[in-house]
C-alpha cells in the first residue's frame, strides 16, 4: 500500500465519518453520553480496521515462497464488534429498577457495524443501515411519543426512622398515583437515624408527578424524595 492507494480508501472513511455524525447527532441532541463525536469515532475505527483487514495482501511482511495469504476479514468484524460491547457497557447504568443507556449502547453497536461495511466497500448496505438507524432513533421516538402512553418512573423516598407515620402515609401518596406500584429497596441509613425506600411508578404526564411531589412535601417526618421519570 502507497500514496497512491489513499483515494480508494476516501470515500468509506467520508462516509463512515458521515453515518457516524448522522447517528451521533440524535444521541447529542438528547444529551447522552456518548454523542456526536463518540459516534463519529467508532465508525470511522471500524472503517478503518475494516480497510486494513480487506488490504491484508498490501501489509509490509515478507511472504515465504510457495506461501499464499488467505485474507479473512470477517475475523476482523468479529474482534471490533466484541471489542465495542466493552464500550457500551460503558454507557449503560442502573437506577432503581430503570436500566438505562440501552438506547445509547445499541446506536454504538450498530454505528461500528455500519463502518465495518464501509471498509468492506458494501455501500448500498451500510447507507440503507444508516438510513433505517437514523429513522427508528428519531421518526420511531416522534411517532411514539404521540401514542397514549404512560412512563415508567422511579420513586426514592427518606424519611426519620422514628417518623413512624411516614411510611404509610407515602404508601398512601403513592397508592393514589398508581395503585399497581412495585417496591424496590429498604434501607436504613445516616447510621440507623433514617429509612430509604424506593418504588417503580407508572404514570401518565407530569401532572400527577406534581401532584404527588405537592402531596410528599406536606409528609410529617420525610427528609427527602425523588422522582426520576425513566428516559433512555
Amino acid at each position: 500500500m502507497d500514496l497512491a492507494s489513499l483515494p480508494d480508501f476516501t470515500l468509506p472513511l467520508l462516509a463512515a465519518i458521515l453515518a457516524g455524525g448522522m447517528i451521533g447527532f440524535e444521541r447529542e441532541w438528547r444529551g447522552r453520553a456518548a454523542g456526536f463525536r463518540t459516534h463519529i469515532l467508532v465508525c470511522l475505527a471500524s472503517a478503518l480496521l475494516m480497510e486494513m483487514a480487506v488490504s491484508q495482501g498490501a501489509w509490509r511482511f515478507d511472504v515465504l515462497e510457495g506461501a499464499r495469504i488467505v485474507s479473512d476479514p470477517t475475523r476482523m468484524a468479529h474482534g471490533v464488534l466484541t471489542g465495542i460491547g466493552f464500550l457500551c457497557a460503558g454507557v449503560i447504568f442502573r437506577a432503581g429498577f430503570s436500566i438505562h443507556g440501552l438506547t445509547t449502547a445499541a446506536s454504538l453497536w450498530i454505528t461500528a457495524a455500519i463502518g465495518l461495511l464501509f471498509g468492506a466497500g458494501l455501500f448500498g448496505l451500510a447507507v440503507t443501515g444508516a438510513a433505517l438507524t437514523v429513522v427508528v432513533l428519531l421518526i420511531l421516538r416522534l411517532v411514539s411519543l404521540r401514542l397514549p402512553q404512560k412512563s415508567v418512573v422511579d420513586a426514592e423516598v427518606v424519611w426519620r426512622r422514628d417518623a413512624t407515620e411516614a411510611e404509610a402515609a407515602v404508601e398512601a401518596a403513592l397508592a393514589d398515583i398508581d395503585g399497581e406500584r412495585r417496591s424496590d429497596r429498604f434501607e436504613l441509613i445516616d447510621g440507623g437515624g433514617g429509612v430509604r425506600r424506593t418504588f417503580r411508578l407508572k404514570v401518565a404526564g407530569d401532572a400527577p408527578l406534581k401532584t404527588l411531589a405537592a402531596r410528599l412535601r406536606t409528609i410529617e417526618g420525610l427528609t427527602g424524595y425523588r422522582l426520576d421519570p425513566r428516559n433512555d
